[in-house]
């Protein structure tokens, strides 16, 4: 868009500030990393769409590029009320004549700059996006088989939809990192003082009914004292967690079994479980080996798995990692 002559207004997010001004998550670092790689000067606006923002984009010529500091900031970015939310969308719009959104981890979101803006401009699909569909599709229509899943994350609540839809067409999902302990609870087992969703259980007992056959879980786990890099800890068998302690790593015997080493393609989202303490990421890395050295066609997605590939130093020229995006642009087009 800067080759044909557009000048560029760059929005995004950073963290979760509270609608208002935070220091930490300012944009302003971005902004000077973005001029680097652009090997050209990158007008930073200190506010989204006040004084500083209209001057930084009334002040661009063709192919330059402004940055707006965090929409985030603005409280109308992620309002549940309509009309607020509406008025911020109505103000970042005016800055632009169209809209590109590259952010594939933000679409889902109703916020006004994801929602309300392209609904008053002309709008677009990054390239971003679009390379992400065509992965997920390739992966839903007619993937290779066998055609196994790796699924973690802390709440089964918020991968029920994820699960219903996977069953019915892998050959094996396999479930560990914080959920694992909910499906351990509804098979009888003692889960000791792990993340638990009592609430779920039910729910786990008649998935695992229905995916007889398709669902592994854990049949070892890493209990620890306590929630720390310093507690004691041991592997024990799914069957006998002591009633004192905590589930914070899956085992390595599932983890680099032949179910997960044998797929084609495969995905995994969320990781085994605390990969982020030393000495609860020996499941996490077991998982992310066995992943890595699949032949074919390999997806990670989610924030958490894609960073602990890259935290355990593991090789990714052989996946294809999520990419969750982290702007979108508006543009304006300018007479050369």
């Amino acid at each position: 868009m800067r080759d044909a002559g557009a000048a560029l207004v760059v929005c995004s997010h950073l963290g979760r500030p509270k609608g208002a001004p935070d220091p930490k998550y300012s944009l302003a670092p971005v902004a000077a990393r973005l001029g680097e790689l652009l090997e050209a000067p990158v007008a930073f606006a200190t506010d989204t769409v006040g004084d500083s923002a209209r001057s930084a984009v009334d002040g661009l010529t063709s192919g330059q590029v402004a940055l707006l500091e965090n929409l985030r900031f603005n409280p109308g970015e992620t309002s549940k009320d309509s009309a607020e939310r509406e008025a911020f969308a109505a103000q970042l719009a005016a800055l632009a004549e169209a809209y590109v959104d590259d952010a594939f981890g933000a679409v889902h979101r109703k916020h006004a700059s994801v929602y309300d803006v392209p609904a008053r401009l002309p709008h677009f699909a990054g390239r971003l996006v679009l390379r992400e569909v065509e992965v997920l599709a390739r992966l839903r229509q007619e993937p290779d088989r066998p055609y196994v899943v790796v699924l973690g994350g802390s709440k089964v609540s918020d991968k029920l939809a994820v699960i219903e839809a996977l069953l019915p067409t892998v050959d094996r999902l396999l479930i560990g990192g914080g959920m694992c302990f909910t499906f351990l609870r509804a098979q009888g087992h003692e889960v000791g003082k792990s993340l638990l969703e009592a609430e779920m259980v039910d729910t786990c007992r008649e998935l695992l009914e229905r995916g007889a056959g398709k669902i592994l879980l854990p049949v070892d786990v890493v209990a620890a004292t306590a929630f720390s890099a310093d507690a004691e800890h041991d592997a024990v068998p799914v069957d006998q967690i002591p009633a004192d302690r905590l589930g914070l790593d899956t085992g390595l015997a599932r983890s680099r079994s032949s179910p997960t080493r044998s797929a084609r393609p495969g995905r995994s989202s969320g990781t085994a479980c605390v990969f982020e303490l030393a000495p609860f990421a020996a499941g996490t890395r077991g998982v992310a080996e066995a992943i890595t050295s699949v032949k074919g066609f390999t997806v990670v997605g989610g924030v958490d798995s894609a960073a602990a590939v890259r935290a355990l130093g593991l090789d990714e020229s052989s996946v294809h990692l999520h990419r969750r995006g982290a702007c979108w642009s508006t543009w304006r087009a300018r007479p050369p």
